[in-house]
């Protein structure tokens, strides 16, 4: 009956951290938190049932994969251990809050948080001093994440690469040793970058001057020839686009742009590197222009693929409002164009305009068609730009032939290097020799393939350019312009137009030099002479649409199909529109050349 009762082992877990690979191999590493656990387990006679070990995570919060483990083995019903031993309370939490909601936790389950260094009761004063050591430990962290990030910044000032995975296109290579760091810059890798230049080049011009291509169209195109990513998968739309957008292609790689939730930072906290650029600033600003007027956002479905003519493009001169359709009349047979601040404001937004959409529409096209179209009148208008052309094949010219005796440089270097070898002057074996061979040959090749790239664009545009083609390609875009039923082809006429503002007098068309080559260039012989990316199709819902609504006689039924009519009250206010319409065309702010041309004597009737 006085027997004595058997004494019962406690389980013991024994939780191991270190937050980076270099402090896991100088500071407090794995198998010496190990060592210390199984130890003092071992003096105190704590059965270790189990191990978390948690190499290189952070504990300013509780996503480790260990420590959920842990947690979900020390909250079960029962509980597969009795105590946790850490080495440091620093090791289980660098955050004081957290500490201690997860310390009570376990102990609600009846586990006890135990650490090896910095032993501590149960009494109040122990838990006063435990989260006195929590917060020291939490300021601790903070002040070691700011001097690690001045000196990330500093690093990056100073044009250095701080590591992770580089852009597609560049490479990590060593640049200088300081005491015992090797710094890294960014070179341009010579098996990637053709493909980030052919990207913008698609963007820019498509496929052997097929036309501009689009995001998704560019992955398709680069999937279908087997070019994939430097990983060997396959190419999709959000990459692209983030290559398309990605500053570092023009030398300014953006660090530190984000925090770690992904919050943007401000633009004063960017570090800007310089890096070797892969393309130039125009063709990546052109791009950005185009990926922009793309936009969902800022091209709707409506101005993309809707039937009239001027959607998405005519606007009021007044006030900027655009210019929508209004009707009216049974069946909607009278269409007009009316300014849509008016018409949700009434003239004290503004005093805008309703200008019957026949008579408009026939105005811009055949203005586009007969004056713009007008081949000597088209020589004069690009005969300053044709100019810069010619300048610009010049440079090129030259820059082929530049590149042209790099290459040949190079192969006469690595046939020295080749014939100091053979001759037994040079040992093959030396690394640097090696590495010499391999820059001397990635130097030749790219010599040649950006030669034969400049060469390639002094044919394409000059045989588009010169003015000698301007009246075939004047004919080709004015037949362009009419579609098989003889009306005219809406992407084309917004091709050559990008907006049109409706005035009092006049109603003026605006457009650029780049976007008329572009469209004359594609009218003679390209299949798309617009050139844009339709991103929406027009199409009716069969049965019920995403809106469901009640019957109602508003509605004309057809078998399988629901039509929504188009007749609607007018709001076309009574009166004279207008009279003495014009028109002109000019080019955009900032463009070399302005062309302003006006037809007179058009006047609108009335519409009430």
């Amino acid at each position: 009956m006085n027997a004595p009762t058997p004494t019962v082992k406690l389980r013991a877990a024994l939780y191991l951290r270190v937050s980076t690979a270099r402090q896991a191999e100088h500071d407090v590493s794995i198998p010496d938190q190990r060592r210390q656990g199984e130890a003092y387990c071992e003096a105190r006679g704590y059965d270790l049932v189990e191990t978390y070990v948690e190499p290189g995570a952070s504990a300013t919060n509780d996503k480790r994969p260990e420590f959920q483990r842990m947690m979900e083995a020390g909250t079960a019903k029962p509980a597969a251990f009795d105590i946790v031993v850490v080495h440091s309370f620093s090791r289980f939490f660098r955050d004081h809050f957290e500490l201690e909601f997860y310390v009570r936790k376990l102990a609600k389950n009846d586990i006890k948080l135990v650490s090896m260094t910095q032993e501590l009761g149960d009494d109040p004063m122990h838990v006063m001093m435990r989260q006195i050591m929590a917060l020291f430990d939490e300021y601790q962290s903070k002040e070691n994440a700011k001097h690690t990030l001045r000196a990330l910044k500093e690093n990056a000032r100073q044009g250095f690469w701080n590591g992770s995975l580089p852009p597609v296109g560049y490479r990590v290579v060593d640049a200088e040793k300081r005491g015992q760091k090797m710094k890294k810059v960014l070179e341009i890798d010579p098996l990637h970058a053709d493909t980030i230049r052919l990207m913008f080049e698609l963007a820019l011009n498509g496929h052997e001057g097929s036309g501009r291509m689009g995001v998704k169209a560019i992955a398709k195109h680069l999937n279908e020839r087997k070019l994939y990513t430097r990983t060997g998968g396959r190419w999709g739309v959000g990459t692209v686009h983030r290559i398309l957008t990605r500053r570092t292609y023009i030398g300014e790689h953006e660090w530190g742009k984000a925090y770690k939730d992904g919050t943007p930072k401000a633009q004063a906290e960017v570090v800007t590197v310089a890096v070797p650029p892969i393309v130039d600033r125009e063709t990546f600003d052109t791009v950005q222009e185009l990926l922009k007027k793309r936009r969902p956002m800022v091209m709707p479905g409506r101005a993309v693929s809707g039937p009239t003519l001027l959607t998405g493009i005519c606007f009021c001169s007044d006030c900027g409002g655009a210019m929508t359709l209004r009707t009216s009349g049974k069946a909607a047979h009278y269409r007009y164009y009316t300014c849509s601040t008016a018409a949700r404001q009434g003239k004290t937004g503004c005093s805008g305009r309703t200008i019957n959409m026949e008579r408009l529409d026939h105005l811009v096209a055949e203005h586009l068609e007969k004056r713009l179209l007008n081949p000597k009148r088209l020589e004069d208008l690009l005969a300053a730009h044709l100019d810069r052309r010619e300048e610009r094949d010049t440079r090129r010219r030259d820059t082929a032939n530049e590149l042209t005796k790099r290459a040949a440089e190079a192969e006469q270097r690595l046939k020295r290097l080749y014939d100091a070898i053979e001759s037994g002057i040079a040992d093959l074996a030396d690394p640097s020799l090696k590495e010499r061979v391999a820059e001397l040959t990635a130097m030749r090749d790219q010599a040649r393939i950006d030669a034969e790239r400049a060469r390639i664009a002094i044919q394409n545009v000059g045989q588009h350019l010169t003015p000698q083609h301007l009246h075939r390609m004047a004919v080709a875009a004015r037949q362009k312009m009419r579609g098989k039923d003889g009306g005219f082809r809406r992407d084309h006429l917004q091709a050559l137009a990008q907006r049109v503002e409706v005035a009092e007098r006049e109603v003026r068309i605006m457009g650029s030099h780049d976007e008329l080559i572009r469209v004359l260039a594609a009218s003679n012989g390209v299949e798309s002479a617009a050139n844009r990316v339709r991103t929406y199709v027009p199409g009716w819902r069969r049965e019920r649409d995403s809106n469901p609504r009640y019957r109602s006689s508003r509605y004309t039924h057809f078998p399988g199909v629901r039509l929504r009519p188009l007749g609607h009250p007018s709001i076309c206010p009574h009166g004279v529109n207008p009279a003495g319409s014009a028109a002109h065309y000019r080019t955009r702010p900032g463009d070399a050349m302005p062309l302003r041309e006006r037809v007179k004597g058009i006047a609108f009737e009335k519409s009430g």
